[in-house]
C-alpha cells in the first residue's frame, strides 16, 4: 500500500472461544461468559484437585465436567491450573485454546473439607484440532507471534484466522514479540499489546 505509513499501538482482544470469555492483552476476565456455569464438583477418584494439570474435561453448551482422559467424552486437557482470580494469576501458556473459570465450592455441612474446590482457572488445550490458540488460529486467550488481527474500532484490534477462514479478514500479522517497541523491525506498521515477558507485538500489514 502506497502513501505514508502510520504506526500505532493497540490492545489485542482475542475472539470469544467455545462460549468462554477470553480477553485482550493476554488475560482472561474475572467472570465467565453468558450462559457458562461454574465448573461442577468432580466425581471421586479423579485426583486431589479438580481439573489439575493433565486432567481432562468434556465440552458442553452450559457447563464443563471433569472426565477421564481416556474416555470418549474427553475433549480438552489442562495444561496449567492456578488457584487465583484470572486477573491476579499468571498468564496461561501461549498456545492455550481456552480458559475455564472455576468458582470456589465448599462441602455441605457435616462433610469433611476434602471436597473444597478453591476459586481458580484452568488453561485448556483441545485434544483434537482445531487449536484456536496456535499461531494464526484466530482465537485463544492470548495474542502471540504469528497471530493475525483486524481493527475493531476505538483503537482496538481482534484476532482472526490468518488463512482468511474467519468472519473478518486479517489486516495485520504479529511477526514477533519483543520487550520494547524499539526492538521491532522497520517494517512494523502496528504495535500490539500482548502482555507477558515480551509485551510488545510487532505487526505488519497483510
Amino acid at each position: 500500500m502506497g502513501g505514508r505509513r502510520t504506526v500505532g499501538v493497540v490492545c489485542a482482544l482475542p475472539v470469544l472461544v467455545v462460549a468462554l470469555v477470553t480477553t485482550g492483552c493476554g488475560r482472561a476476565p474475572d467472570a465467565a461468559g453468558p450462559g457458562v456455569k461454574p465448573a461442577p464438583a468432580r466425581p471421586s477418584g479423579y485426583g486431589a484437585q479438580f481439573l489439575a494439570v493433565d486432567e481432562c474435561s468434556s465440552f458442553g453448551t452450559t457447563s464443563f465436567t471433569e472426565v477421564p482422559c481416556t474416555g470418549e467424552r474427553a475433549a480438552a486437557r489442562v495444561v496449567a491450573r492456578y488457584d487465583a482470580k484470572v486477573g491476579d494469576g499468571p498468564l496461561c501458556p501461549a498456545t492455550t485454546d481456552f480458559v475455564l473459570h472455576i468458582s470456589e465450592q465448599r462441602p455441605s455441612s457435616g462433610e469433611n473439607g476434602d471436597g473444597t474446590i478453591p476459586q481458580g482457572y484452568a488453561c485448556m488445550r483441545n485434544l483434537e484440532p482445531p487449536h484456536p490458540g496456535d499461531p494464526g488460529g484466530g482465537g485463544g486467550p492470548r495474542t502471540i507471534a504469528g497471530d493475525c488481527v483486524y481493527g475493531s474500532g476505538d483503537g482496538q484490534v481482534r484476532e482472526t484466522a490468518c488463512d482468511g477462514s474467519g468472519k473478518r479478514k486479517p489486516q495485520y500479522r504479529v511477526t514477533k514479540a519483543v520487550t520494547s517497541r524499539t526492538k521491532c523491525p522497520a517494517s512494523t506498521a502496528l504495535y500490539v499489546q500482548l502482555g507477558g515477558a515480551e509485551p510488545v507485538g510487532c505487526a505488519r500489514r497483510v
